[in-house]
C-alpha cells in the first residue's frame, strides 16, 4: 500500500512525497500513485473557493450557517463531486443533491483517488485523512510532522501504522469528571494492543477497517485481542514537591502520588536522573503509600538536574512525569573522567538453520568490537569488549552476558550492545533476535526476546546504546521474508521510550530488509558505524556525539543502498551526548 500527497493542488500545494505502508519509510519528493491535480473544471462549479455560496449551474449548493467552502474536486468520469468546507465534507450528485455529508475539521484540499473509491481530505488540523466514497465513512488519518522524519497512520478504533517516536504524537483523552481534568495516555502506552501494520496495510485493499483486522489476524495464524482504552489504563503519576526547586544537597526529597485503576494498581515505580536509573532505598515501601502520597529520597549530582518517575501496572508504563531541579550547593571539582565502556558484540552469519545463513553478519560483529576498542584511552579509560562468536552465540550465552552488562555498567560507565542477524517476529507481534540455534517453531526458547534486552538495557545505570543490524536480507525465502520478517519499529519505540532511555541505532526502518554486500564486506548499516566511528561523523572538535552518529548513519545507509534502506534512530528524553572520540 502507499500513501501519497499532495491530495490536491487547487489551493496552491506543492510539496510531493510517498509513504510506503509495506517498507515503512516516507520518501520525499514523489507523489502517491493515482494522486494527480484534483479536477474543478470540468462541470459548472462556482464559488466554490472561500466562500459561503457555492453554485452547481447557478444552483446554490447547502452549507451551515456561516460555513465557507474551501475545496473542490470532482471525479474522473464527472458524475460527481465533493466540497471541503469549514466544518464538514459533503459529497453532490451532478443535480446538486447531497449524497453524504460528514463533520471534520476545516478541508483545504480534497481529491479522488484513482480508482475512485476514496475521497482523501487535507485537513487544518495537519492531518490528511481517506474517506470511504460510497457513504463518507473515515478508514485512515495520516499525520506527516514537520521534521519530516516522524509519521502516524491510524484508524478509527486506534489502529496505528508509525515511524520510531512517532506514537506519542496521539493518544486517548480520558475525561474524569466534571471537575477534574482529563489525563491523556499517548498511542504508546497502547503499543502492544494497537500497534498494527498488518491491519493498516490491508484497510484500503478491504474498504473496511473490521475486515482488514479479520484478513492481518488470518494471515498472521493468530487472533490478536484488543481490550478497550479504558480497560487497558496504565497509571498516571503526579510529582506534588518539590516544583522546579533549588536543592543544595543530596539526596534531594520527592513527594508524589500514584493513581491507578482499581483493578490494575500499579506494580513498580522506577526512578530516573538524567535519563538513568537510580536505587532507591524502600521505594516499594513507598509506592505502597503512593496512593495518598509518599516521599522518597532521590540522589542527585552537584549540577543541574532532572528528576523523572515512573509507575507500572499489569497494562503498561506511565507516561513520564519530571521535575527540574536547579543545583545551589557547593560544586565538587572537576576531575578527569574515569568511565569505562562495556560492550557486548553479536554476529552471526551460519545459522544451524542453512536457510537463515548470511554472509557478513560474523565478520559486522568482529569488525566492530575491533573498531570500538580503539576508543581505550580517549574517551574511556577502559574498553572492555566481550564478543561472542557465532558457533557459542546460544540463546543462553547470550542473555548470560545480557546479565554481565547490567552487572557491570556503573553510573558514569557506558553500555553498548550490538547485534548483526535475523530478527523474526511471532505470531503475536513479538520480536525476537535469533540466535545460532534458532527454530521458528520455538523462537521463546531459542532466540532472545524484545524483552530480554529491553530489561538489560532499560536497567543499565549508566548510559546505554543498541546498535541493532537486523532483518538481514540473507538466503531466506523471499516469500517467507516478506510474510515474517520482523517490524524493528515497535522495537525502537518501546527501548528508546522516557522509561528505557536508550539510545537506538537501527539499520532499517518499518519492514525493510538489511542489505549486506561483497564490495562492502559488511552490512550496510555496519560500514556506516565503523566510518562515523572512525571520524567521518565528528565534529571540528573530533566529537562524535549520538545525534552526529545517527544523522551520519541516515545518510550514509542511504547513499550505500541508493534510497532501498533507512536507517533510524531514537532516544526519547536523552540529552545528547558523546559516544566516541578520534585521535
Amino acid at each position: 500500500m502507499a500513501l501519497g500527497w499532495p491530495l490536491a493542488t487547487s489551493n496552491g500545494a506543492n510539496n510531493p512525497a510517498a509513504l510506503t505502508s509495506l517498507g515503512g519509510t516516507l520518501t520525499l519528493g514523489t507523489a502517491g500513485p493515482g494522486l494527480g491535480t484534483a479536477l474543478t473544471q470540468n462541470l459548472d462549479i462556482k464559488d466554490w473557493r472561500n466562500s459561503v455560496s457555492p453554485k452547481l449551474a447557478g444552483k446554490p449548493l447547502p452549507l451551515e450557517q456561516y460555513e465557507e467552502s474551501h475545496s473542490l474536486a470532482i471525479t474522473p468520469d464527472a458524475t460527481s463531486f465533493v466540497l471541503g468546507a469549514s466544518w464538514s465534507l459533503r459529497r453532490f450528485d451532478l443535480n446538486g443533491k447531497e449524497i453524504w455529508k460528514v463533520p471534520v475539521p476545516i478541508v483545504w484540499a480534497v481529491n479522488w483517488t484513482g480508482d475512485g473509491r476514496y475521497v482523501l481530505a487535507a485537513h487544518g488540523d495537519g492531518t490528511i485523512r481517506w474517506y470511504r466514497a460510497r457513504d463518507g465513512e473515515e478508514l485512515l488519518a495520516f499525520f506527516p510532522n514537520a521534521d519530516r522524519k516522524r509519521w502516524i497512520v491510524w484508524s478509527p478504533s486506534g489502529y496505528y501504522d508509525a515511524a520510531p517516536g512517532a506514537d506519542e504524537l496521539i493518544g486517548w483523552h480520558v475525561n474524569r469528571g466534571p471537575d477534574k481534568a482529563a489525563d491523556f495516555f499517548p498511542a504508546s502506552r497502547f503499543r502492544n494492543q494497537y500497534y498494527r501494520p498488518d491491519v493498516i496495510a490491508k484497510v484500503l485493499e478491504a474498504g473496511d477497517e473490521a475486515q482488514a483486522v479479520r484478513l492481518a489476524n488470518q494471515e498472521a495464524g493468530t487472533q490478536r485481542a484488543t481490550a478497550a482504552v479504558a480497560r487497558a489504563l496504565p497509571p498516571v503519576v503526579e510529582i506534588l514537591s518539590p516544583d522546579g526547586a533549588e536543592v543544595s544537597a543530596s539526596p534531594a526529597q520527592i513527594r508524589f502520588r500514584v493513581r491507578a485503576p482499581a483493578d490494575a494498581p500499579a506494580t513498580a515505580l522506577r526512578v530516573q536522573v538524567n535519563g538513568r536509573p537510580v536505587t532507591i532505598p524502600d521505594l516499594k515501601v513507598a509506592l505502597g503509600r503512593a496512593a495518598d502520597g509518599a516521599e522518597i529520597a532521590v540522589p542527585v549530582p552537584s549540577s543541574d538536574s532532572v528528576v523523572s518517575l515512573f509507575a507500572q501496572n499489569r497494562h503498561s508504563w506511565s507516561t513520564e512525569t519530571a521535575v527540574r531541579l536547579k543545583w545551589h550547593g557547593p560544586v565538587s571539582p572537576r576531575q578527569r573522567p574515569v568511565a569505562k565502556l562495556y560492550v557486548l558484540a553479536v554476529g552471526i552469519s551460519k545459522y544451524r538453520d542453512p536457510n537463515l545463513e548470511l554472509e557478513f553478519a560474523a565478520k559486522d560483529a568482529r569488525d566492530f568490537a575491533e573498531a570500538i576498542a580503539g576508543q581505550k584511552g580517549l574517551l574511556y579509560q577502559d574498553v572492555i569488549v566481550q564478543h561472542i562468536p557465532e558457533r557459542n552465540a546460544t540463546r543462553t550465552e547470550i542473555t548470560k552476558w545480557l546479565a554481565w552488562l547490567r552487572r557491570e555498567v556503573t553510573a558514569q560507565d557506558m553500555g553498548m550492545l550490538f547485534f548483526s542477524g535475523h530478527g523474526k517476529q511471532d505470531a503475536d507481534g513479538r520480536f525476537y533476535f535469533l540466535s545460532v540455534e534458532a527454530e521458528e517453531e520455538n523462537l521463546m526458547g531459542t532466540a532472545v526476546s524484545k524483552d530480554d534486552i529491553t530489561h538489560a538495557l532499560g536497567s543499565l545505570a549508566g548510559k546505554a546504546v543498541f546498535f541493532m543490524d537486523s532483518c538481514r536480507a540473507g538466503r531466506v525465502a523471499e516469500g517467507q521474508r516478506r510474510k515474517g520478517s520482523a517490524d524493528v519499529s515497535a522495537v525502537i519505540g518501546e527501548l528508546a521510550s522516557a522509561e528505557n532511555g536508550v539510545a537506538v541505532y537501527a539499520s532499517s526502518t518499518g519492514r525493510q530488509s538489511s542489505l549486506e554486500d561483497p564490495r562492502w564486506q559488511n552490512g550496510a548499516f555496519t560500514k556506516a558505524l565503523i566510518e562515523g566511528l572512525s571520524g567521518k561523523a565528528a565534529d571540528p572538535k573530533g566529537r562524535i556525539t549520538h545525534q552526529m552518529l545517527g544523522i551520519y548513519l541516515s545518510e550514509r545507509v542511504k547513499e550505500l543502498t541508493g534510497g532501498k534502506q533507512h536507517p533510524v534512530a531514537g532516544a526519547a528524553g536523552v540529552a545528547d551526548f558523546p559516544i566516541a572520540l578520534i585521535r
